[in-house]
């Protein structure tokens, strides 16, 4: 008895579903993505094949680098509530009053470049109008008038008085083709405070010294 051949057919997949998590996916990510702000001052670390990471919390980060031509120093603050409090007491010593809404706004902003003196015009811009290249012109570090060091030894305190379990972490985060000696000389301010234990950054990544 002859065998009776089944006509094959072609099968076919209903991607309808797959489309439809596919767009609920890019739709999540539309959303939920944060635009990169321009960094006031952007350096080219140098390269390194270390992997030990940065802190997410407690982290004060000294950036170095050069813009038209002169070095600039800028700090950093991870913690907000750190930044308020180190503002507070900056004020304090510098006898410069801000304002709750200024503080507040201060708190939002991930790093500076400018004398305390003129702060309260960097507050009052917007991000992206404050971080236009040339605009601040770095926190002063010579020996008359030495402001990174008061902002170092504010943060400390501030971390402190607000009852941090553990002391605040300092990174230096240099440009690759920045010279020597301006970083040596933030490494002698940081150790004048007793701070012998930092980190370098290299990329977003840091080595231990």
């Amino acid at each position: 008895m002859a065998k009776i051949k089944m006509s094959k057919k072609a099968a076919s997949i209903d991607m309808t579903a797959m489309c439809d998590v596919a767009f609920l996916l890019l739709t999540f990510f539309i959303l939920t993505a944060t635009a990169k702000t321009p960094e006031p001052l952007p350096v080219e670390t140098p390269a390194s094949t270390v992997e030990v990471k940065l802190p997410e919390t407690g982290l004060v980060t000294l950036t170095v680098g050069k813009s038209e031509g002169k070095d600039k120093v800028f700090f950093g603050m991870k913690d907000r509530d750190v930044r308020e409090k180190t503002l507070e007491l900056m004020g304090n010593m510098y006898k410069i009053k801000f304002t709750p809404e200024e503080s507040a706004q201060f708190a939002l902003i991930d790093e500076f470049g400018v004398p305390i003196q003129a702060l309260k015009q960097i507050i009052a811009m917007k991000g992206a109008e404050r971080n236009k290249a040339g605009l601040q012109p770095g926190i002063p570090m010579d020996s008359l008038d030495n402001q990174l060091k008061d902002w170092i030894y504010t943060a400390r305190q501030a971390n402190i008085e607000l009852g941090k379990e553990k002391d605040l972490d300092f990174a230096i985060r240099g440009d690759a083709k920045q010279e020597y000696p301006k970083i040596k000389k933030i490494m002698d301010i940081l150790q004048d405070q007793k701070i012998n234990s930092f980190n370098l950054v290299t990329g977003t990544r840091g080595k231990n010294y």
